[in-house]
């Protein structure tokens, strides 16, 4: 697996990836992390807590990656081809605000079962959408989360309701993107959770 940290790439394996999260209570997997905030944030807010954010686009995490604090990561990585080095880790996924071949994943259902393969049994996910995103791919808001909540329960998923996010919430929320939405022009969102069933067998080892 590709780790950045500034300008420097360095390579981890599942044994050295074990090692370093060693110690902490939990594992949070970050998908689609963009410039890291929202990773930074969570890593400084929770010291038991081992987050990492994985994204295809190194430019943007150089910064927050060279300045992140012991229990966070980044990896460089493409959504639709996580890591082997993660699977099994994730105690909690989230994938904030989806766009491009990331949002595509999701809808077709191309991205679930590596997002299976990274999570543990009974692990919580968090998916927030933004209703601009879906609607360049040809989605509602509410079409679009109901496909999500369907794909997801068809996988093996425990879905709960989706709620909708004011742009108080999307505010109040550390991501860059949640704070260009909350005073954009468009800032409908909608926030889809759910959990990994504990019964069900990974089936990618």
């Amino acid at each position: 697996m590709e780790i950045i940290q500034g300008k420097a790439a360095l390579f981890m394996d599942k044994l050295t990836l074990a090692e370093r999260a060693s110690g902490y209570d939990r594992i949070h997997l970050d998908i689609g992390t963009g410039d890291g905030r929202y990773v930074e944030h969570l890593a400084r807010a929770n010291p038991r807590l081992f987050v990492i954010g994985i994204d295809a686009c190194r430019e943007n995490l150089r910064e927050r990656s060279r300045r992140a604090p012991l229990n966070a990561l980044f990896a460089i990585a493409n959504a639709l081809a996580l890591p082997p080095e993660l699977h099994g880790a994730a105690s909690q996924v989230t994938i904030n605000f989806p766009w491009g071949s990331l949002l595509n994943g999701l809808l077709s259902g191309d991205l679930l079962t590596g997002l299976e393969a990274v999570m543990r049994p009974g692990a919580a996910l968090d998916i927030r959408l933004n209703g601009g995103a879906l609607a360049e791919a040809g989605w509602s808001l509410e079409e679009g989360g109901a496909r999500m909540r369907e794909r997801l329960a068809a996988y093996g998923f425990t879905m709960q309701p989706t709620t909708h996010l004011s742009a108080a919430a999307l505010k109040a929320y550390p991501t860059t993107w949640a704070k260009r939405l909350a005073f954009g022009r468009d800032p409908r969102a909608a926030h889809v959770r759910g959990a990994r069933r504990a019964d069900i067998v990974t089936r990618i080892a």
